[in-house]
């Protein structure tokens, strides 16, 4: 029997690059879903005009992690085997997802890494989003034991007899964190994909309160506190749930 493959894109006003990038993730996928994720700026009557990919629409917007959730579902709802995310704003390679698809035989979550190898041609992160992922993932992997190079790449391929395991609820950019640790508990195996590291617009926008990077990492220091303890403590590291106000829902959810 062979393996059923779904791409998914989570889109939230992604009207420039939406229409190139997805003639391209056609190319390299047979079955390709886009989560419009409440775009208000056209992208909506692009994707319309489509016939070639499926469209599953949030009316408001609903932030990246439920994005993703409504990608996950979908994929389970419907009969796939692996579920490939990729970003809608023109910094990942649909070439890839091949690779992708391959390295999903062998580990439960496939993770894209801007850094686990350099590229020819590789441009230079904002430092500030570097420092961040830097620091973030050191406490991952601190905290949980994983060998991570890259802790937020949006490229990545899941097993999704494996996401079944998962109870994720973050609805904002954070999600991935949340996912870390429930996966580091369920014992999920995970390796890294090497991918080019691209930034096309450093200019684009987080949104809300996240445009600050210090309130950013509070959010994500939170998200990883709370979901560590949802699992009993997982880790050796104490819990510390006094690392950012309750409030950081609602604007932080794109």
């Amino acid at each position: 029997m062979s393996t059923r493959v779904l791409t998914a894109l989570p889109v939230f006003n992604e009207a420039p690059h939406v229409g190139e990038v997805l003639d391209q993730v056609v190319r390299y996928s047979g079955d390709v879903l886009v989560v419009d994720d409440g775009s208000t700026d056209g992208t909506s009557d692009l994707l319309a005009q489509r016939g070639d990919v499926r469209v599953v629409t949030h009316r408001r917007n609903q932030g990246y992690g439920s994005a993703l959730m409504s990608a996950f579902r979908f994929a389970d709802e419907n009969g796939y085997d692996v579920v490939v995310t990729i970003d809608c704003d023109g910094q990942h390679e649909p070439q890839r997802i091949g690779q992708f698809i391959e390295a999903s035989t062998q580990a439960d979550i496939v993770s894209g890494s801007r850094y686990l190898r350099r590229y020819t041609g590789d441009t230079e992160p904002p430092a500030e989003r570097r420092h961040i992922n830097m620091q973030v993932t050191a406490e991952l992997n601190r905290r949980l034991g994983l060998e991570l190079t890259d802790a937020f790449c949006g490229f990545k391929a899941y097993r999704v007899d494996a996401l079944r395991r998962l109870n994720l609820t973050e609805p904002g950019y954070a999600m991935p964190l949340q996912l870390w640790v429930q996966a580091r508990a369920e014992g999920l195996s995970i390796v890294e994909q090497p991918v080019p590291l691209i930034y096309l617009d450093e200019s684009r926008s987080f949104g809300g309160v996240l445009e600050d990077g210090q309130t950013r990492l509070e959010y994500y220091h939170l998200v990883i506190d709370r979901a560590i303890a949802a699992t009993g403590g997982l880790g050796h590291e104490a819990v510390c749930g006094a690392c950012a106000p309750d409030a950081m829902s609602g604007d932080m959810a794109r």
